[in-house]
């Protein structure tokens, strides 16, 4: 089978348009990845073209010899819908997870995102949590979570709570809350520790001042998580641009019985008084 032709690679696709159709991706912002089921790997394998191995910047043992799909270092998401050969890549991992080369795609050249150390520690914190369900990472530049690091203190109780608070669906899309990091240099080391820590507890990240880092089983799972907390703080901008004070909200023990009848469970951390 043709790469081009590979329903998971269509997915991949389709969910990078559907984040530039958003206003997530200015000029070459934000990056995706997808941990390939072997399946896949085999379906597409005539096609495959093996390039030379390349550091990673970082170890990942427990990903050793898994392939992933990647959005390029410097490409535009706007392009990945017209010209995906020449904006995305399959990299294959060696044998320690220390080392990467490309098998598939940029056919002009380049590299893969330069965010792929946190891609690739998140990845593997995931699949070891959700026993290998896990396969998306996708990191944006969502505007409204970006606006509010401006203005409420970074700290994961505060965020969960505010947007839990704007759209009644949230503590039940991300009851186990949202992680939020300081603002960090992009693309090293420290800031894909940093995540992969609080990749542990949540499925959701906040980049203080730079934007979202989510994770998921799918490409529907993940969009719908990075859309539905970003849609959230999108009203929550709005409320706070009309007055200081909200007159009225969802209380902590609204939550509970939501919780109760929804079958999640919320933790009290985030239920605190006001």
């Amino acid at each position: 089978m043709k790469i081009l032709d590979a329903e998971f690679v269509k997915g991949f696709i389709r969910m990078a348009n559907d984040g530039w159709e958003q206003g997530w991706h200015e000029r070459n912002g934000g990056n995706l990845s997808y941990r390939v089921k072997k399946e896949e790997v085999e379906l597409v394998k005539e096609n495959l073209d093996r390039k030379e191995w390349q550091a990673i910047g970082t170890t990942v043992p427990e990903l050793s010899g898994e392939y992933f799909l990647v959005t390029g270092s410097g490409k535009y998401l706007r392009n990945v819908m017209d010209r995906p050969e020449d904006s995305i890549c399959m990299i294959e991992l060696d044998e320690k997870g220390e080392n990467y080369r490309i098998v598939w795609g940029l056919v002009n050249g380049g590299r893969p995102t330069s965010e792929l150390p946190s891609h690739l520690m998140n990845h593997e914190v995931k699949m070891l949590a959700t026993d290998g369900k896990y396969r998306v990472i996708y990191h944006a530049h969502t505007v409204n979570i970006i606006a509010l690091t401006f203005v409420l203190p970074l700290k994961d109780e505060v965020f969960t709570r505010e947007l839990w608070e704007m759209a009644t669906e949230c503590p039940v899309v991300f009851p186990d809350g949202i992680g939020v990091v300081p603002w960090m240099v992009p693309g090293g080391r420290e800031i894909a520790v940093a995540t992969s820590e609080l990749m542990k507890q949540y499925d959701l990240a906040i980049w203080a001042h730079h934007g979202m880092f989510a994770a998921g089983e799918d490409f529907d799972l993940t969009f719908g998580l990075m859309h539905t907390a970003e849609k959230s703080a999108e009203i929550l901008v709005k409320t706070l641009s009309m007055q200081a004070n909200k007159t009225q909200t969802i209380e902590p023990d609204d939550f509970r019985q939501l919780a109760k009848d929804f079958n999640v469970k919320l933790p009290e951390k985030f239920l605190y008084n006001k």
